[in-house]
């Protein structure tokens, strides 16, 4: 084996390493993370491929003190029962795709001790996305409305690079779609006009792994669940 085939074998199993390890981490501790390695995280996230290189994604990263406002602010609203209004339209879930939704929402219940008919109970640990989970710090995703369904797809392969590049340097991560349910709030309260669209919140910190709720990981379809192979 030469040196590339080796360097390839290493960088490939390091890639490997980073996704089988990666999760949507529901727990942080309070500690900040500094200010140079968040920069070196969004810095390696610039690296994602983009329609046209047009690099459509827009972040507001709060510090700590200020998530620590927002998370009180927004936990407020959330908790009053205001009627959603994301920009983005929230999918409807049928078949196996609600098949693994259910899945790992009962496996996050069990691991939080949260039973079956308990709906003071779920609703609380859904209110816990308006915390961030504790996470110190949040990232408000955002893209350009007129570049459509091609900006939000490019935000996407965004969000995965940022979750990879934070868990490379010890952070963890959670995207948050559930951030995004009031649109109009978040919009006033960050000042985000109305030329683009708000898609979700990245809450990231470094993990609180004696906490039950990462205790456990979602499960991963097969492959040949989701590739068909053409000879």
């Amino acid at each position: 084996m030469d040196r590339l085939d080796v360097a390839n074998e290493a960088a490939a199993e390091a890639f490997d390493r980073l996704m089988r390890e990666r999760w949507s981490c529901r727990a942080f501790r309070p500690d900040p993370v500094p200010r140079d390695t968040i920069a070196s995280i969004i810095a390696a996230a610039q690296h994602t491929a983009s329609w046209c290189n047009t690099q459509p994604w827009r972040l507001t990263v709060m510090s700590s003190e200020e998530t620590s406002r927002f998370r009180q602010e927004l936990y407020a609203y959330a908790a009053s029962d205001p009627e959603p209004d994301p920009d983005i339209p929230w999918p409807s879930y049928q078949g196996v795709y609600l098949d693994r939704r259910r899945e790992v929402g009962w496996m996050l219940y069990d691991a939080v001790g949260v039973k079956k008919g308990d709906r003071e109970g779920s609703r609380l640990q859904a209110l816990e996305n308006f915390r961030f989970f504790g996470a110190p710090h949040v990232a408000l995703l955002t893209t350009d409305r007129a570049l459509g369904v091609y900006g939000i797809l490019d935000c996407g392969g965004f969000i995965q690079s940022f979750m990879l590049a934070a868990l490379s340097r010890g952070v963890a991560s959670i995207a948050q779609a559930a951030i995004a349910s009031y649109g109009s709030f978040v919009r006033k309260r960050l000042g985000i006009g109305d030329d683009r669209v708000l898609i979700c919140g990245i809450s990231f910190g470094y993990p609180d792994l004696s906490h039950p709720a990462n205790s456990f990981k979602a499960p991963r379809a097969d492959v040949p669940d989701v590739a068909e192979f053409r000879e």
